[in-house]
């Protein structure tokens, strides 16, 4: 990973950390039934044998061991890198174009216009949309090469703002997903390979960050939608910026999941695009 993308990373530790700290103190949790309503914020329903809410995650939680929150960190650190090899850029995503000992050339930031390009000073305007950042890095270092010898150039995501969510935990393929269809909760598993034999059906939760910095909890028990015991609405739609945490040997309780720093991070970047 390029010093610029990690410092980038960096960044969106310091900016979930400030989101974090912002978040109400109050740890109520409440249950209701899981279902769209309530997952978008809905008035509640009697609690039930559906998902249970917790009001917010800015309560106290139980500290991982050290052993456990590195582990985590480490598949919070796989998903970024394989997001940012793999993400296609798209209008409205935010780009940072470096020119190795040539500031003058250099973009510290613009924005993907919705026709798709950018404007680089050497170059004019560049068709971007639809490419990954080292197809766009290594076309860069190809095209100016006309007018600086041998040079060295870093493109930068800032802001991924295309819809997207992710899911971590004990599924095979954890990682970052582009919304490009309205998307339900098994879907999004379905996307990620399926659980391990190590995680839990009956215990899938659902982080959500708002506007105002609050992230609440929904927990779901998937294994009853995948018996047919559960009704249509359990199967809930997905909203952009959604985290899916499947739970199991690596993520346990969801209390102890939302005290690590990377969590924080990690539900800021899917929903502020790393503002």
């Amino acid at each position: 990973m390029s010093k610029v993308i990690k410092g980038a990373l960096s960044l969106l530790v310091v900016a979930a950390l400030s989101v974090f700290a912002a978040t109400p103190a109050a740890g109520q949790q409440s249950t209701s039934r899981a279902n769209e309503s309530k997952l978008d914020g809905n008035k509640s329903r009697p609690a039930g044998e559906g998902a249970q809410v917790a009001a917010s995650t800015g309560g106290v939680a139980d500290a991982l061991n050290p052993g456990d929150e590195a582990a985590i960190q480490s598949q919070i650190n796989s998903v970024y890198q394989s997001f940012y090899n793999a993400y296609r850029l798209g209008p409205g995503d935010i780009l940072a174009i470096y020119v190795d000992k040539h500031p003058e050339d250099t973009v510290p930031r613009v924005t993907v216009s919705p026709v798709g390009q950018v404007y680089f000073p050497l170059l004019g305007n560049v068709s971007v949309v639809g490419k990954t950042l080292p197809q766009l890095q290594e076309y860069f270092s190809t095209a100016i090469a006309e007018y600086i010898r041998d040079p060295r150039v870093t493109v930068a995501l800032l802001e991924a703002n295309s819809a997207k969510y992710g899911v971590l935990g004990d599924v095979r393929n954890p990682g970052v997903q582009i919304m490009t269809r309205p998307t339900r909760l098994l879907d999004a598993i379905t996307a990620s390979g399926g659980i391990t034999d190590t995680g839990s059906a009956s215990n899938v939760s659902i982080l959500r960050q708002y506007e105002d910095g609050r992230v609440q909890v929904f927990t779901v028990n998937v294994k009853k939608i995948l018996s047919g015991k559960a009704s249509p609405e359990e199967n809930v739609y997905l909203r952009a910026g959604d985290t899916v945490v499947v739970h199991g040997n690596l993520f346990k309780s969801i209390g102890k999941v939302t005290s690590v720093v990377g969590i924080t991070s990690f539900v800021s970047f899917l929903t502020r695009g790393g503002r």
